[in-house]
């Protein structure tokens, strides 16, 4: 016999001696006509064990206990009693006949009545109570928490298991599994676990969790993982009306608007835990919403959930995720206080919705015990650590999670250490490690040494032609205290070299006190944000672009050096200031910089030289971030950010030519509109005090590229406005596909709507336009330019397509009065 055959007996062998320990079923319900019935009540006879179907009729469910039947029903079909077997009940197709007789009440066929529904009826009194139940009740409050979060590779068969990708790795497939949710197969691959004491206060509107252990498979130091992870699987309140999942709005089945989305049964009532309480089963009334379906258990008298179950819709308009599971289950304080206890969520993450997609799972458990009441802490207890990284944290012993895993690690769990340690010394593995390493960070790794960023090899622009860039870093790790960055380029146009580098070393980690220098000689296009920077490895898109429409020659050649610190001194505020010294001349000969130098206009300079303090504040409440080195990955960037610069032009210091003051604001802020999306409103605002030429001055940024580019104005070319002072205000409301759901040939497409308009209003002063001398005349949007544009997004789930149009200044030479913008990107 060979060895293939012999791992699908063992295989099979496995899978039917887990099975029979326990029932398990699943299948498909239809009527008569064979059409799948969405939402109906499956369930083991003789308990309160069971699923509802899903809107395509499918469902699974598994118990520890034996049971002889389900028993299956829906209001206006006959009940049906389905008989098992011992053990596994797989792919069962259950027929429902219409009922002969439909009593008076039966009201909830469909969509359910809102109108005397004691389902409603119960849900109005949770609404008047939800702010009375659990830790709201209290002044302050502390608890113990354990939290664990696992991936496991899914739908795993024989020939998955005999593919040539895993030959050398089989051992792995001796901590396979079968999910109690789906049915399906599964391989551990990852785990986190963590322990944390949480602290909060309600009368001070504050919440902090102190970390005492976090223990990863193997993969990095348990930092940046986990802090991906968490972002991810966000908390959630289920009395809240909105959950957010994946930067999606989800409407909670207890939400307040609940009733114009869901449908809702009364379907049960038993005690739990000496408590009287109804079962609830509640389902969504149109498709391609966001909503779940599923069941909970409140009491009588305390109206608060004693049991939920959470499952998304699989007609949801979101990505890459083909289920969202949720249970959770509240502990009895006394007769008026229910906490929660348990919280599980299960997400399959797989290219397609389709059942057979094979994808990945991701589990987070937690479990919070050790409730204490009313112990006030101080203020200053509360205020978030800026950079606390202890690792002994990292590296707790075993008897310490012996003491604080609350719920103990099955056996494929725990062998998820041991597996990937193992692997970690396969030689296979480690190509297919660094290979996803590459594609997810753009650095090829050498030692200390790492190469990249790879997607910025190749760009072009008028001047440079044909552009390749080659740029490196050290690395030792995610929290080095320095780090020193650079690149070198070469124009095959030019034929000219640039380079850029930089080196940062953080003095004070506490309050990240970080000291910076660094230089760039390179060619870049000015203007092309309002808010400026001094990054010297920072680079414009539109000097490096590969698509551009529209000349692209406006080039110029600057040399910049800046010495710089940072610190923040409270969590997501720092304070920056920089001393900066900068060269800029045109890069072709099509292009001017010149400015006159006296006030009869007689000589002219082509070449800027300015030396510049700035000072910097910005405050981002929110934000996270992964890592506690120099440098920092933000985990994503929906969170608002405040930024008020100051800079100071100083003529005279090393030859610099001008004195002026620049004051500049930015605000950025996302909102989310309940269950209509979220909303983006970007302001800026600047003015230039004093006279500087055009290498100096404020430009209104235009978007020559063909891709939709933020904080641009889609219609407006490089130079087509200057200003010194001016205001800016962005409005971008992404609706998620609430629009399109409702439309009945739209709704499978799952595309999702965007609507925006841009407006910018400034002025040149008659002093800076007597300073020009450049071949470019001033114009300023003094009559407020605008734009309007309206796209869809989600085309193949990574496309997005906007349709902009010019509201005014209609008349400008060359005005593009209408364009189309795309981009690309991958979103839930």
């Amino acid at each position: 016999m060979n060895t293939g055959m012999v791992k699908k007996i063992l295989f099979f062998l496995f899978f039917s001696l887990v099975a029979f320990s326990q029932t398990k079923v699943g299948g498909k319900v239809y009527d008569e006509f064979g059409d799948p019935v969405a939402f109906a009540n499956v369930l083991f006879k003789n308990s309160k064990t069971g699923v509802i179907t899903d809107e395509n009729g499918s469902f699974y469910f598994e118990a520890d206990e034996e049971y002889s039947a389900i028993v299956v029903s829906f209001v206006g079909f006959q009940t049906q009693e389905v008989p098992l077997k011992k053990g596994l009940n797989a792919n069962l197709k259950i027929i429902l006949k219409e009922g002969t007789e439909l009593k008076e009440v039966i009201v909830y066929t469909g969509k359910t009545s809102k109108k005397n529904n004691p389902a409603i009826d119960i849900l109005r009194k949770i609404w008047a109570r939800k702010r009375k139940n659990g830790l709201y009740m209290f002044d302050q409050y502390k608890y113990d928490k354990y939290e664990k979060v696992e991936f496991d590779m899914n739908t795993i068969d024989s020939a998955f298991m005999n593919s040539k990708v895993f030959k050398g790795m089989e051992f792995i497939f001796d901590n396979i599994d079968t999910s109690r949710i789906t049915g399906k197969t599964y391989l551990p691959i990852f785990i986190n676990e963590s322990a944390s004491e949480v602290y909060g206060d309600n009368v001070l509107n504050k919440k902090k969790e102190i970390l005492k252990g976090n223990r990863n498979s193997g993969f990095g130091n348990g930092d940046g993982v986990n802090t991906f992870i968490k972002d991810l699987y966000a908390d959630y309140d289920i009395y809240k009306n909105y959950l957010k999942f994946f930067d999606k709005s989800f409407i909670s089945p207890l939400s307040r608007t609940g009733i114009d989305v869901y449908n809702y049964v009364l379907s049960d009532s038993t005690f739990i835990d000496d408590k009287w309480c109804y079962n609830i089963v509640y389902y969504p009334r149109r498709k391609g919403e966001l909503t779940f379906k599923g069941d909970f258990w409140v009491n009588d008298t305390t109206w608060a959930i004693k049991k939920i179950n959470l499952e998304a819709s699989k007609s949801a308009n979101i990505n890459w995720v083909k289920e969202i599971y949720i249970e959770q289950e509240f502990d009895v304080l006394n007769d008026s206080v229910f906490l929660l206890k348990r919280d599980y969520m299960m997400s399959d993450f797989s290219l397609t919705k389709k059942e057979e997609s094979k994808g990945v799972y991701g589990k987070r458990t937690t479990i919070v015990k050790n409730h204490e009441f009313n112990k006030p802490k101080d203020e200053k207890f509360y205020r978030e650590e800026v950079n606390f990284y202890d690792n002994e944290v990292f590296n707790q012993t075993d008897d310490f999670w012996v003491e604080n895993r609350f719920e103990k690690l099955n056996e494929n769990e725990a062998g998820i250490y041991k597996m990937l340690d193992t692997l970690q010394t396969v030689p296979k593995f480690k190509k297919i490690y660094n290979l996803a390493s590459i594609l997810g960070s753009g650095y090829i790794q050498f030692g200390n040494l790492d190469f990249g960023p790879i997607f910025s090899t190749f760009g072009y622009n008028d001047v440079e032609g044909q552009r390749i860039r080659v740029g490196g870093r050290t690395y030792f790790g995610p929290n080095d205290r320095w780090r020193i960055q650079g690149y070198t380029a070469y124009g095959l146009r030019d034929n000219q070299f640039k380079y850029g580098i930089i080196g940062k070393w953080m003095v004070n980690t506490k309050n990240r006190l970080i000291l910076s220098l660094g230089n760039r000689r390179d060619v870049e296009q000015i203007g092309v944000s309002l808010t400026t920077s001094n990054d010297v490895l920072g680079r414009s898109f539109a000097s490096s672009a590969l698509f551009a429409s529209g000349v692209n020659n406006q080039l110029t050649s600057i040399n910049l050096t800046t010495l710089g610190a940072e610190i923040e001194p409270l969590k997501n505020l720092i304070f920056q200031t920089n001393f900066s010294y900068r060269t800029l001349k045109s890069a072709s000969s099509e292009f001017s910089l010149d400015y006159y130098t006296d006030l009869t206009q007689s000589e002219i300079k082509s070449e800027v030289k300015q030396s510049e303090i700035n000072l910097v504040a910005e405050y981002t409440p929110k934000r996270k971030t992964v890592g506690y080195g120099v440098d920092r990955l933000e985990v994503d960037n929906n969170y608002a950010r405040l930024f008020l610069s100051y800079s100071n032009g100083l003529k005279g210091v090393m030859s610099s030519d001008f004195n002026y003051q620049k004051l500049q604001f930015y605000y950025r802020q996302p909102v989310l509109i309940g269950g209509f999306g979220r909303l983006f409103t970007t302001f800026e605002t600047g003015k230039i005090f004093g006279e500087v030429p055009l290498g100096l001055m404020g430009v209104i940024p235009g978007n020559q590229s063909w891709f939709v580019i933020e904080n641009t104005y889609n219609l407006l070319d490089y130079y087509d406005f200057v200003a010194d002072e001016y205001a800016s205000l962005h409005f971008e409301h992404h609706f998620n596909g609430r629009l399109f759901s409702r439309i009945p040939g739209l709704r499978k497409l799952n595309l999702r709507e965007i609507v925006g308009v841009k407006g910018v209003i400034g002025h040149v002063s008659d002093e800076n336009r007597m300073l020009n001398a450049s071949n470019l005349n001033y114009v300023a949007p003094e009559n407020l330019y605008w734009e309007y544009y309206a796209g869809v997004g989600n085309i193949f789930k990574v496309l997005r397509i906007d349709f902009a149009w010019r509201g005014n200044y209609l008349d400008m030479p060359n005005a593009r009065k209408f364009g189309v913008k795309a981009s690309f990107g991958f979103y839930f």
